[in-house]
């Protein structure tokens, strides 16, 4: 299953290494953004599927109610990508969950998999270990 993946992560090694991982996996990766106003415009002007989204951004500590956004008012399946996943521990209203970095290809894997089976409405039995799942 192919999908169209916004990565928003300011830290450009990051980014760079999950675009690697996600087009290796056979993924269109879109755009990658630093700040929440260009992952806005990205995803007004773009179909996408999934974005991992991390909570510090370039702009601050917007990645939060970026992917509230994204998840709730625009129809963007999210999960966050944090070194501090605390920070969501009590979820986030539309969005799947939280995979801590810094993680694997194969986590990183497990948990695209299972977001983009949940959007399609596919059966998933289970969540992979590494993603914290929200309710």
């Amino acid at each position: 299953m192919t999908a169209r993946i916004l990565i928003i992560e300011d830290e450009a090694l990051v980014a760079m290494e999950l675009r690697f991982v996600l087009e290796d996996l056979g993924h269109e990766v879109v755009a990658t953004v630093a700040a929440a106003a260009d992952a806005r415009r990205i995803v007004r002007e773009t179909d996408v599927d999934l974005a991992l989204v991390d909570i510090h951004l370039s702009d601050g500590p917007t990645g939060v109610a970026l992917g509230r956004e994204l998840g709730q008012d625009l129809g963007v399946s999210v999960l966050f990508m944090t070194a501090n996943p605390g920070m969501v521990r009590e979820g986030v209203a539309g969005t799947i969950g939280v995979l801590s970095k810094p993680t694997d290809e194969r986590a990183v894997q497990t948990a695209v998999d299972y977001a983009l089976r949940r959007r399609a409405g596919a059966p998933v039995l289970y969540a992979p270990p590494e993603l914290q799942l929200f309710a």
